[in-house]
């Protein structure tokens, strides 16, 4: 029997790098993965704690027991729908208890999860439902009508064939009042009143229906290497592209993320990162529920409810994005909260600001901990040690992961504390995109003998061995740690009649951190009739809000290239 594979055994001193001296002495460099499904992970914790908090709702309590009886009834509901082994269904929801019970489900189906943005407006719903030849979606009822007018939008043979609709409401009280109510603010889109719409050539499904069915669930086939998730990630040109992701590629990262932030059956983790991006899916659902851990859920943003929730039901874990904890930080009611239970708090996608960081260590002996993945690398590829964090730090090569620095033209290694593309091999790196094989091989290089993927951004190796970012190869603008990619948006804005050209770079924004701006050339016939804020309001129609231009120019022309591209570069340039 061999007892070794690439990523189980532990290096010998040949393999040895500089930032294994501060690897946790705890913990292997590598780690074996069950030959197990993600939904074993759920199976297991019910049966280990059946009466344990899975998750907390607002007021409502759903034990291990409760989630894996739903999913189960939820899988074969799908199964009755027609969805069969590696079909693709779409679930676009906020954060709540159904997101978790219907991504378990499609699991159990034998089915392909693929998260969609709840952000997303209809002419961006299109591509989620026709590029992964999705027939059956899930969502909530405030989002039902724009999912359903994307599928109707369709020619036939491409809509939707089932949409199943819960309500928030169908996961709590409505009525619930003190401090488990929600925010006042989001009383709207919580309620019941969204009536359920209608779908072209399709069926729509209530979640009360669909909890009824008490057939049985198909017979569990996938494993391994089987697809499980295609999340979404878009880049430097046109529509995005789908991340195929096996059970064995997210497997790794829930099971070495659960070993790297010491976690057990007492984490009760606050969980506000959304779970349709790969962070929030993997780090903490995917980890938590193979830990048998209790999830504290947030649909959205809040500060004062964030405090409330962290006091009241001793939160030891808050993976978030910096902005989060400013903002918490500057609340008026802070002192009333109770942070004294965290042991853990950290994040990605931004760095955290060195003045608030010294703040969260001298008043609570936190170091934050920050970490670096994309949607390729189901999220971490790189974490700091949580006993030797650096501040503004992508940290080091996470389990089992090999890392480099290359020079971008020569594919070279290059010299410790240089600039360069940093490049990744792993267990958890994706398959490759969903039937792009031009841009899946574009991805990937040969180096050292090892398929690498090329993340597209820039950073250096200082001599402990730790990674940093200093800029990116690939255009993307960073607003809040959402990734907002401007080809997408450009193309989004070209359906604006008035919009002859455009070019999408991003402004400096004090809060966000970056936000987005649009230089866009106007047709003739709309000049002088047709404003900025006319066209911020039609981007606020027509794609996500994190996406919308916070800023919009006029210009008589664009600077292009002598092949007469747009010289995009040259415009970010003078933005900064």
């Amino acid at each position: 029997m061999d007892l070794t594979s690439s990523y189980q055994r532990q290096p010998d001193k040949s393999d040895i790098r500089a930032h294994h001296r501060f690897w946790p002495k705890r913990l292997p460099h590598a780690i074996k993965l069950p030959r197990t499904s993600l939904w074993d992970n759920l199976e297991t914790s019910a049966r280990r704690y059946p009466d344990s908090a899975a998750m907390v709702f607002f007021d409502r309590i759903f034990s291990y027991a409760d989630v894996l009886e739903q999913a189960g009834r939820l899988a074969a509901c799908l199964h009755g729908l027609g969805v069969k082994k590696g079909d693709r269904v779409v679930l676009a929801m906020q954060n709540c208890p159904q997101l978790v019970i219907a991504h378990f489900a499609i699991l159990r189906a034998n089915a392909v999860v693929v998260p969609v943005n709840p952000m997303n407006r209809r002419e961006e719903l299109k591509h989620y439902i026709v590029d992964p030849d999705a027939k059956v979606a899930i969502t909530t009822s405030d989002l039902a009508a724009e999912l359903a007018c994307a599928s109707d939008a369709l020619p036939a043979p491409q809509r939707l064939a089932h949409l199943l609709v819960t309500h928030f409401t169908d996961a709590f009280d409505d009525k619930v009042s003190g401090e488990d109510a929600p925010p006042a603010a989001w009383s709207d889109w919580l309620s019941t009143r969204h009536a359920l719409p209608g779908l072209l050539d399709g069926q729509v499904h209530s979640w009360e229906d669909a909890l009824r069915v008490t057939s049985a669930a198909p017979e569990l086939t996938v494993g391994p290497s089987d697809l499980a998730i295609l999340p979404y990630t878009s880049g430097t040109t046109g529509l995005p592209k789908g991340c195929m992701h096996t059970h064995a590629s997210i497997m790794h990262n829930a099971v070495a993320s659960g070993l790297w932030g010491n976690g057990s059956a007492e984490n009760v983790v606050l969980t506000v990162v959304p779970m349709f991006h790969i962070t929030g899916m993997v780090s903490l659902m995917h980890t938590s529920i193979r830990g048998g851990a209790t999830l504290i859920l947030m649909p959205r943003w809040d500060r004062e409810l964030a405090g409330r929730l962290i006091s009241r039901w001793q939160v030891t874990h808050w993976t978030n994005i910096p902005t989060m904890v400013i903002d918490l930080l500057g609340s008026p009611n802070f002192d009333r909260f109770n942070l004294s239970s965290l042991v853990y708090i950290g994040g990605g996608g931004a760095a955290m600001p060195q003045a608030v960081a010294q703040r969260l260590y001298e008043q609570y002996g936190l170091s934050y901990v920050e970490g670096y993945g994309l949607t390729e690398t189901a999220a971490p590829s790189h974490s700091n040690p949580l006993d030797a964090p650096k501040q503004q730090c992508l940290g080091i090569p996470f389990m089992s992961t090999d890392a480099r620095v290359i020079d971008p033209d020569t594919l070279l290694e290059v010299p410790t504390g240089e600039q360069g593309e940093i490049i990744i091999h792993g267990p958890e790196v994706f398959q490759g995109y969903w039937k792009q094989p031009q841009a899946t091989d574009m991805a990937f290089i040969q180096f050292d003998g090892t398929r690498f993927f090329r993340s597209g951004d820039l950073g250096y190796v200082d001599p402990d061995g730790y990674f940093f970012l200093t800029d990116r190869l690939k255009r993307m603008i960073n607003a809040s740690g959402f990734k907002v990619w401007p080809a997408e948006v450009e193309a989004l804005m070209f359906r604006h009649p008035a919009v002859q050209e455009a070019c999408v770079i991003s402004t400096k924004d004090s809060y966000r951190g970056e936000s987005v701006k649009a230089v866009l050339v106007l047709r003739p016939s709309h000049r002088g009739t047709v404003s900025e804020q006319d066209i911020i309001d039609w981007c606020r129609d027509n794609m996500a809000v994190y996406k919308v231009p916070r800023v919009v120019q006029f210009v008589d022309v664009l600077p292009k290239s002598g092949a007469g591209k747009v010289m995009w570069r040259q415009l970010q340039e003078l933005e900064k």
